[in-house]
Formats: structure tokens, C-alpha cells, sequence
């Protein structure tokens, strides 16, 4: 792939390769987590003897997953959109609708969501939180830190996602932009 010439295509094109990055680390996470699953079902209905960890260990890694790999599926087009307008449109169009739904929905959102899950990850670092309800007692802090890393993924894609529209809407290339990963909505490209 050619080299990009302009200072906002090499920008989307950093953010865009650190956060597909993040995304390939994390789907890594499905491994451990159906191990740990299969280990649960044989230990307990094979041998009659159920982890304590098992089910801790599952929802932990499967809301890692989840959540750490939602800037990557932003970046590849795979969140819900209702298009039965927005199909219609040219790329133009299309793009200064995302831009007010970026501005408007998607920054506040996700701006509200880094403090918020920053103060809940500080707060139960503070104290050491535990699971409570499980017998294994596991530390939880980690767990809530994903949150606001999250939010951090998504806000950087976010900006990716917005320098692209910006030049798409007011660019003169007719809505096409240098530096665009080869995609359609939907479809994953590595």
C-alpha cells in the first residue's frame, strides 16, 4: 500500500494500525476462555469435581474481549447502523451525517464513559476489590481497568473515524480519501 501524503492520512493510518493491533492481541482472549470453559464442563460433569475459578475466569476474559475489541470493530464497520436512509446517500452525504453523529453522540458518550470507568477502575484499585460472591475471592481491579482502556481504543478510532469523514465531507475528491483502509461496512479486512 503506497504511502500517504498528507498529515491526516498518516494520523488515520497510525490510529487505524495501533488499534488493529489491540484488536488482533485481544481476540487472542477467546483461548483462554473457551479452555477455561472446557475445563469446567469436564472437571464437572466428567469427574464431579466444578472449579471455583472456571466461571469467574469466563465472564472476565469474555468482557475483556467484548469491550477491547469494540474499536476495532468500529473501525471495521461492524457496529449496528439503520440505514434505511443512509444507504441512499452519496459518501458525502453520508459522511457530514457521521461527522454530527460523531460530534453530537458518539465523543460525549464515549468521553463520559473514559471518566466514569476511570473513577470505578480507581476506585476498586484503591481497595483492592475482590469478587465477592465467588468462593475463589478474585482480584477485580484489572478487570475494571478495561473499561476505561476501552474508551481510550474507542475514543482514538473515533478520531480516526472522524478525520476520515471530515475529509470525505469537505474533501475534493468526491467523498474518496487517501490513506482509507479497502473496506466496505461490515466486512473485516486484515
Amino acid at each position: 500500500m503506497p504511502k500517504p501524503k498528507s498529515m491526516a492520512a498518516r494520523v488515520t493510518r497510525a490510529i487505524d494500525a495501533t488499534v488493529l493491533f489491540a484488536g488482533k492481541a485481544v481476540a487472542w482472549l477467546i483461548l483462554p476462555m473457551v479452555l477455561s470453559l472446557v475445563w469446567e464442563v469436564t472437571a464437572r460433569y466428567g469427574f464431579n469435581a466444578p472449579t471455583e475459578w472456571a466461571y469467574d475466569m469466563t465472564f472476565m476474559l469474555y468482557g475483556t474481549f467484548f469491550m477491547l475489541g469494540s474499536a476495532w470493530t468500529l473501525q471495521c464497520g461492524g457496529h449496528i447502523r439503520t440505514d434505511s436512509f443512509y444507504s441512499k446517500w452519496s459518501k458525502r452525504t453520508q459522511a457530514r451525517v457521521d461527522l454530527v453523529c460523531y460530534l453530537v453522540f458518539f465523543f460525549p458518550a464515549i468521553a463520559i464513559f473514559a471518566w466514569l470507568g476511570w473513577e470505578y477502575f480507581l476506585k476498586s484499585y484503591g481497595q483492592n476489590e475482590r469478587i465477592v460472591t465467588s468462593p475463589w475471592l478474585p482480584i477485580v481491579w484489572p478487570f475494571k481497568f478495561v473499561m476505561p482502556l476501552s474508551a481510550a481504543l474507542l475514543l482514538l478510532q473515533g478520531v480516526s473515524e472522524f478525520i476520515r469523514c471530515w475529509r470525505r465531507a469537505f474533501g475534493a475528491s468526491g467523498g474518496e480519501v487517501e490513506g482509507d483502509p479497502p473496506r466496505t461496512d461490515g466486512e473485516v479486512t486484515t
